[in-house]
């Protein structure tokens, strides 16, 4: 419960995806977002066994292909 005069948001986004998630998300194949991630294309971080990648992340990945195509 929040206390009285502060007001909490709350983001509905989850606070990282999976690989998957983020292939689905992107309408790629998994392959092709794990090549992305070992060539630093898209940032993720070591979660013990697992990759995880925020949702900025991702907002970072497809602001620089926009990018890059504009510029082309």
């Amino acid at each position: 419960m929040a206390r009285r005069g502060r007001r909490t948001t709350h983001d509905p986004r989850p606070r990282w995806y999976s690989p998957a998630e983020v292939a689905a998300l992107l309408g790629f194949g998994i392959s092709k977002v794990k090549m992305k991630i070992a060539t630093g294309e898209l940032r993720s971080i070591k979660d013990g066994k697992y990759r995880r990648i925020r949702p900025e992340w991702i907002d970072d990945y497809v602001r620089d292909q926009v990018q890059r195509h504009e510029a082309a």
